[in-house]
């Protein structure tokens, strides 16, 4: 049976001069690609911006639950009021009944909203609120308007080398490739900030990078494996992932284009070296098996 994924934006479907999910084109094609083992189709895929009602809940997310979706991949792009607390409720609601989530956001308070998500939000460290531990990491000094937290992989159109953590996680195998692990991620000059905090020992940091401006290393990406909660209910996977600029055309393919407001000048590595995104594609692909619910 095919996994009933939603692929989620918090952005209006007017934000056409952003990253709404029509710059989502080229996950969304190989997400639709991906054939179990029989060679039946192994995702069955809803991709939408979000369009809240005259109450400002979104009709989906408000009412997300396990007989529609078996997986969320959210792309909380917003910077606080991406999701209402009735969105939320049902994010909660869905996750509870083991459903498997994928969260991601960018630099400083991108994605803020996701801190009424605690179980989720709560692998992501923002600028107001949830901070950073280290206040330091403000890699991009040539974009005044983007504060900490903020790592500089390398330049939108590059790949960066990662480091899985042992032991590798089935999320960064990669049995066609010659080493058998994940080893590039597209880059970006300023990825998002996410850590295991105190009390969440479900969830570990599985890989991590450097930094172009300091040789720093920081974190990106947080697994969680299933876990009871306080009220009993057995929650689903999630993977926290440091920015949405991983899945997003431009960091695929440049010449797909950017919002306006994007003044970093790109590199062109990945149409250079296209062979290299042979290890997002199989990332990308671990983490359908991975966040499936396991009744699936």
């Amino acid at each position: 049976m095919a996994q009933r994924i939603l692929l989620q934006t918090t952005l209006l479907p007017t934000d056409t001069d952003n990253w709404t999910i029509s710059r989502f084109s080229l996950l969304q094609a190989y997400l639709q690609s991906l054939k179990d083992a029989t060679g039946q189709p192994l995702v069955s895929l809803t991709a939408r911006d979000r369009t809240p009602n005259s109450s400002g809940d979104d009709p989906v997310l408000s009412q997300l639950h396990r007989d529609n979706f078996d997986q969320l991949w959210l792309f909380a792009l917003d910077t606080g009021d991406g999701l209402s607390p009735a969105d939320c409720q049902g994010i909660t609601q869905f996750h509870q009944q083991g459903g498997g989530i994928l969260a991601t956001r960018d630099h400083q308070d991108m994605g803020l909203s996701m801190c009424a998500l605690s179980a989720i939000g709560g692998f992501h460290h923002f600028h107001s609120r949830q901070r950073d531990p280290d206040g330091s990491q403000r890699d991009d000094t040539h974009n005044p308007d983007i504060n900490w937290p903020n790592y500089h992989s390398g330049a939108n159109g590059n790949y960066q080398r990662i480091t899985p953590n042992l032991p590798i996680h089935p999320l960064l195998q990669h049995p066609d490739s010659a080493t058998g692990k994940i080893e590039y991620f597209p880059s970006h000059p300023h990825e998002g900030s996410v850590g295991v905090g105190t009390g969440a020992d479900h969830g570990r940091v599985i890989a991590t990078g450097i930094s172009q401006i300091t040789g720093r290393q920081f974190n990106l990406v947080v697994a969680a494996e299933r876990v009871q909660d306080t009220s009993g209910a057995r929650l689903g996977r999630v993977i926290a992932q440091s920015t949405f600029h991983h899945f997003v055309d431009y960091n695929w393919n440049p010449s797909m284009g950017c919002p306006s407001f994007v003044t970093d000048v790109p590199g062109q590595a990945v149409l250079d070296q296209p062979q290299q995104l042979e290890d997002i594609y199989a990332y990308i692909k671990n983490a359908v098996l991975w966040l499936a619910p396991d009744d699936f």
